[in-house]
């Protein structure tokens, strides 16, 4: 193999730890995006949301925006990260760490206009921050849904990479046929 071709592989092994470790932090996330609700099974705003869920909600995102932070800081440390292939992982994984830590003041503003709630007197002032509270806790999970979907296109890029370690795999790589079977019968 050209060493040009070879600085431009990211190790097959990395590049298996790395969509393994994606697919756990995506699946988070996904999973954070479809259960966290605000809205009742009416479609409406319940008339007293739960602080501490909401707030659970930005301890929780929180902790995936450092995940995803994290996965980031490790795959930039790494040579691979320089490469074509490593260099279109990482823009994608940049997108998951912005979106995903701006999810957190989303889910933040939520939770503190929930606290705000019971003191409003008007009518009007209640439609408002409900309506507040939607948008807010809507903006945070599409935050979380897209940093999810960033983190897929890494995957998409490591695994289209994956496809092209086979085009330039040693003959020792290779899978070798299998050897004819040996005569059989008693030797002399």
């Amino acid at each position: 193999m050209k060493p040009d071709i070879q600085r431009e592989l990211i190790p097959r092994a990395t590049t298996l730890h790395l969509i393994d470790a994606l697919n756990a932090v995506r699946g988070k996330l996904s999973g954070a995006f479809e259960q966290w609700e605000l809205l009742d099974d009416t479609g409406h705003v319940p008339s007293s949301p739960s602080y501490t869920a909401l707030l659970q909600h930005v301890t929780d995102a929180q902790a995936l925006a450092r995940d995803v932070v994290q996965l980031t800081a490790d795959f930039a440390r790494t040579a691979s990260s320089t490469n074509r292939a490593g260099s279109a992982v990482l823009a994608h994984l940049a997108s998951a760490v912005t979106l995903s830590s701006q999810a957190v003041p989303h889910f933040a503003e939520t939770a503190q206009t929930a606290l705000s709630l019971p003191r409003s007197h008007s009518e009007h002032d209640r439609y408002f921050r409900d309506k507040r509270m939607v948008i807010e806790h809507a903006t945070a999970r599409s935050c979380l849904r897209r940093a999810s979907e960033s983190l897929g296109d890494a995957v998409q890029e490591l695994t289209d990479h994956l496809d092209f370690h086979r085009f330039f795999l040693t003959p020792s790589h290779r899978q070798s046929p299998v050897p004819p079977p040996k005569p059989g019968g008693r030797h002399r």
